[in-house]
């Protein structure tokens, strides 16, 4: 019988959740990790930062969350960035090439308007888990 637990995934790697969600929910040999916001893992915000450190934040954030899951960089599946205003896009695809290496998950890129707190980038994922 197929296994149906549903865990929440709590780290203090990467800042606390900040309303009603998870940092991240593990099912299924899978891991699917809430956005994050470019915050410090103390909860401390940097929306003045330039684009390239907003988008390397959210990333760390993004992988700390996905490794207390069992995941990490390498197992990464599919990986949606929200970003402000689409000529961050070569930044955003630098920033994540030079973080990821040789990893490809498949990934989609959505230039918004605006995101909370006047930040420029948002990340969320689906990982596969190690366990």
């Amino acid at each position: 019988m197929r296994d149906m637990t549903i865990t929440s995934v709590v780290t203090q790697s990467a800042p606390a959740a900040a309303g009603h969600y998870a940092q991240a929910i593990k099912h299924a040999g899978l891991v699917y990790v809430s956005g994050q916001l470019p915050v410090s893992p103390d909860g401390i915000h940097h929306p003045e930062a330039d684009f390239d450190q907003q988008a390397q934040q959210a990333i760390r954030n993004l992988i700390a969350v996905a490794e207390a899951a069992g995941a990490s960089g390498e197992s990464l599946l599919k990986v949606t960035a929200y970003i402000v205003d689409v000529a961050n896009w070569p930044h955003f695809n630098a920033v994540f090439a030079q973080m990821l290496g040789d990893v490809r998950p498949a990934r989609t890129v959505v230039p918004v308007p605006e995101l909370h707190h006047g930040y420029l980038v948002e990340i969320d994922a689906i990982a596969a888990c190690r366990d």
